[in-house]
């Protein structure tokens, strides 16, 4: 009993003084706290599989539309009716339904104006007073048909059923009836632009729509501010638009009648469009002016379309466009048609001319890396929009160019994938669509052209004093909340950065793309949460990566790693040597080095963040043979070290 007593006492004296990995005086680093072991710990159900999978009864609801809408051009704005056909596949019977109406944004009594700041901003809305005037709201439900009850909530529509909606399987009919101006500039995500020859619409958020109903809020309501983005239901959409005679249309899905609105000239262009790598101008610049280049001359057309299984549409109009269009190859010789539509002023060599080459790039490299393009056209329009995307078609500015088209342009569509396919919930976590896409961009940029527009890899330690600034909110941060300076740093830029050094530094480029590639596949035309993405990431690559999620994601953690010093084993040289390391600061990472002796021979390692669970200093042996000329940490500068002066020890210093 006495020699236990001993043996146990030499044990706990030698964790004082043997454990080569320990706490450092001055050190913010604690890893009890990076690696908790209840942090990254959660219980799958029915629903949600603790893999990261959808489980064995993933339930989701699902919103088909049928909707008109006329365009008039001389007041700047549409009338519309919708009706939206609503199936309840919960296990829970609804009392009530709610529906989005997010152009009441724009209402100068709205939630959203009240929010704006006294100098505006790119979301906000200040002396424009819209929002949709409803003319009428119906029911269809068990074959018959009634005016509804229903109250309007600043963004939000809540119709209050006389008996619930059945759960599993559940549908009923929603019609409504409704009118809206249309602002110049709706928070950047539509609005419409004068140009020299007319005109340019891009009509987006123009229509009654679903809020989700799901497994983890149930109703998801909140109102729609500008900044945070989307979160509906999938389903099919035929919609009908009436224009001008004079105006060409594009929009989500594909024409169902184009021998009925262009001309005999315009449907062969298409036709070779259809076949060719190279962009085919289906209206030029010198016919925008030309009557014949429309079929008619006086009164309306309408324009159709159709598109499946997505969650959302937009349009635009305009008597201003140039079109051109290219076949985009998806693999197993499925195609789609990638097409531009611009004004005359942005159709030069140096901008518009090329956005279909840019269109096509995009989506074949995404249809590759990571899921085949569902849809079959992907349109590029120029207009007053910055850069916003929706299923199949995407609004960018008129005046870009070269680099800065290319950009916008891959970014937009990157959003076909990230969140039209894999259905996030944007208005809470914009970084699970802008983060994803910005760091599948940095990959397509690098392939484009042979890297025409790519800029080299980022240095990482130059770049960490403007990710980590003492005003940053953490990612993990509902858009609406984040400061508005914060914004692109923490829902496109630190996200995008921390996906690609989960990829390069941390799991490595295979295991990394397949799992991402098996949460594409998992999630496709679903609706995952955070948890969702983390559990198939661990699974998928078979790490525990609950210490990173909790560092770059819900918190502001940085990032300090150094040299403290170099010791040779019973003071040769000749014996190897004893390289000691410090993680400073609350993140941590694997320690990529690269140890050179003095008879010129380099040693490059990786040590793995494992080396951190017990403190935050490590020693390790390097079997060397000589003195030691230099030890640096990231020598390729792919961490975000806020301090880099500490990562080089040279012989002497």
């Amino acid at each position: 009993m006495k020699k236990g007593i001993v043996l146990l006492f030499s044990f706990f004296l030698c964790g004082s003084f043997c454990y080569t990995a320990t706490a450092q005086e001055g050190s913010a680093y604690d890893q009890h706290d990076l690696f908790h072991p209840l942090f990254n710990y959660n219980y799958g159900n029915q629903y949600r599989s603790a893999s990261g999978k959808p489980g064995p009864a993933y339930w989701q609801n699902r919103a088909d539309y049928a909707i008109n809408v006329s365009l008039d051009t001389s007041g700047h704005s549409i009338t519309g009716d919708v009706q939206i056909s609503y199936t309840n596949n919960s296990p829970d019977a609804l009392d009530f339904l709610w529906l989005q109406l997010d152009q009441n944004q724009f209402d100068i009594n709205s939630r959203a104006t009240a929010a704006t700041p006294v100098g505006g901003g790119r979301f906000g809305n200040t002396g424009f007073d819209g929002g949709y005037e409803i003319g009428s709201v119906t029911i269809a439900h068990k074959g018959r048909e009634a005016e509804a009850d229903y109250i309007i909530a600043d963004t939000r529509m809540q119709i209050r059923l006389k008996e619930p909606l059945e759960a599993k399987g559940g549908q009923v009919t929603i019609s409504v009836k409704y009118n809206a101006t249309i602002p110049s500039n709706g928070s950047d995500r539509m609005g419409y632009l004068e140009t020299r020859n007319g005109v340019i619409y891009e009509l987006a958020q123009w229509y009654p729509r679903m809020c989700v109903y799901d497994d983890i809020e149930g109703w998801n309501v909140l109102p729609y501010m500008g900044a945070g983005e989307f979160y509906l239901e999938y389903g099919d959409f035929e919609y009908n638009v009436t224009v001008p005679r004079d105006h060409i249309v594009v929009g989500s899905g594909e024409l169902l009648n184009p021998e009925e609105v262009l001309t005999k000239e315009q449907l062969s262009r298409l036709e070779k469009a259809s076949k060719s790598d190279e962009t085919v101008l289906i209206r030029s610049a010198e016919e925008v002016n030309d009557p014949a280049s429309r079929p008619g001359r006086q009164g309306t057309l309408t324009w159709k379309f159709r598109i499946e299984q997505a969650r959302d549409i937009a349009w635009a109009s305009s008597k201003a466009f140039v079109w051109d269009a290219a076949r985009i190859n998806l693999g197993g010789g499925e195609t789609a048609l990638a097409q531009s539509v611009y004004p005359v002023e942005s159709a030069t060599d140096s901008s518009w001319n090329r956005s279909t080459e840019y269109v096509k790039a995009s989506i074949e490299f995404y249809s590759d890396y990571l899921y085949k393009y569902p849809y079959p056209a992907a349109t590029n329009v120029a207009g007053i929009v910055g850069g916003m995307e929706y299923p199949g078609i995407v609004f960018c500015s008129w005046k870009a160019q070269n680099k800065s088209l290319w950009g916008v342009t891959d970014h937009e569509f990157g959003h076909i994938w990230f969140p039209m396919i894999v259905g996030s919930n944007e208005r809470k976590f914009a970084w699970m669509d802008e983060g994803f896409n910005t760091f599948i961009n940095d990959l397509s940029t690098q392939a484009f052209n042979d890297g025409e527009y790519y800029p080299g890899r980022i240095d990482m330690q130059r770049t960490a004093p403007r990710l980590f600034p003492e005003t940053a909110d953490p990612i993990m941060t509902v858009p609406d909340v984040i400061q508005r300076s914060n914004l692109g740093r923490e829902a496109y830029y630190k996200p995008g950065m921390g996906l690609g050094i989960l990829r390069t530094v941390i799991l490595g480029e295979e295991r990394f793309d397949y799992a991402f590639r098996t949460y594409m596949q998992r999630w496709a035309f679903k609706h995952p949460t955070p948890f969702d993405f983390f559990r198939t990431m661990e699974d998928a690559a078979g790490e525990d990566l609950g210490w990173f999620w909790k560092s770059w994601l819900y918190n502001n953690y940085t990032l300090d790693q150094g040299v403290s010093g170099v010791a040779y084993v019973d003071g040769d040289p000749a014996n190897g040597a004893l390289i000691t390391i410090e993680n400073l600061d609350r993140m941590a990472m694997p320690v990529p080095l690269v140890v050179t002796e003095s008879n010129g021979k380099e040693h490059t390692l990786k040590l793995p963040v494992e080396i951190w669970q017990r403190g935050g200093e490590w020693t390790f042996k390097l079997d060397s043979k000589t003195s030691l000329q230099s030890v640096v940490i990231d020598p390729e500068s792919r961490l975000p070290d806020i301090n880099p002066g500490n990562n080089t020890w040279t012989d002497g210093n």
